[in-house]
């Protein structure tokens, strides 16, 4: 394995995107008009973005501010509530300008990328944090990180290739915008290990962002899609359920 921090981040986070780029590929084997899976497959779309929110970016958020010495409630808080308010400017402007399903579906996709831009930051601030010799911080726990996040991301490429190859993409145009959601993160984790002094701080504030921009989604734009139906509600629990379980083992 690389110990240059910036390759090893690179690596880790090339590692992150594939297996993001992996989960977007089971979308391809759904078929658009099969209306007895888009609604489970939606619904499990929003049980795992609505435990990564918390899971992997809230309870993070909170525990980066306190080993910090900060008052957690204020930058978890306020990048919670700034991540909502975002997406729902993004929504005003895109329902302004006559936006329909595809400038939904756009929401989607820049909510599970904001959420994958701070987790490619924090890999790469483990690796520089590691190179720095940062108390508590060292390689094999960077790594361990990388990992955890990569596993978590097959789940993530699956949630939203299936609501775009529900809406009617192509498998071609859902693989490749389930995928893109993850390209941020070989970015994220250069940038997290170059300068890694600066980006730390702001991990509280930018990972409870992403969460409230994918909160938003989920009761604003998922939530509604699946509908009352049993199978909706079985799907969400189920992508609940998987994500909440990958986060706690991993």
């Amino acid at each position: 394995m690389p110990t240059d921090p910036v390759i090893a981040a690179f690596a880790a986070t090339v590692m992150t995107w594939a297996l993001t780029a992996a989960g977007a590929a089971a979308a391809l084997f759904m078929r658009s008009d099969n209306s007895r899976l888009w609604q489970p497959a939606v619904g499990f779309a929003g049980g795992v973005m609505c435990a990564a929110s918390f899971w992997s970016l809230l309870s993070p958020a909170v525990e980066l501010a306190e080993s910090m010495e900060a008052r957690p409630y204020v930058p978890v808080t306020a990048g919670f509530v700034c991540g909502c308010l975002f997406l729902a400017l993004t929504a005003e402007i895109l329902q302004r300008r006559g936006g329909g399903r595809k400038d939904r579906d756009l929401l989607l996709v820049l909510s599970v990328t904001l959420h994958n831009l701070p987790e490619g930051l924090a890999v790469g601030v483990a690796f520089g944090a590691a190179a720095a010799q940062i108390p508590g911080a060292d390689m094999p726990g960077a790594w361990m990180l990388a990992i955890g996040i990569a596993l978590q991301n097959l789940p993530e490429g699956f949630a939203v290739a299936a609501p775009l190859r529900r809406a009617g993409y192509s498998r071609g145009k859902s693989l490749f915008w389930g995928q893109f959601s993850g390209l941020v993160e070989p970015v994220g984790g250069v940038l997290g290990a170059l300068l890694v002094q600066i980006f730390r701080p702001m991990l509280p504030f930018a990972l409870s962002f992403a969460a409230g921009a994918m909160i938003w989604v989920v009761f604003g734009e998922l939530a509604p899609e699946c509908g009352r139906t049993r199978a909706g509600m079985f799907g969400t629990v189920c992508g609940f359920a998987l994500m909440m379980l990958m986060d706690l083992a991993l």
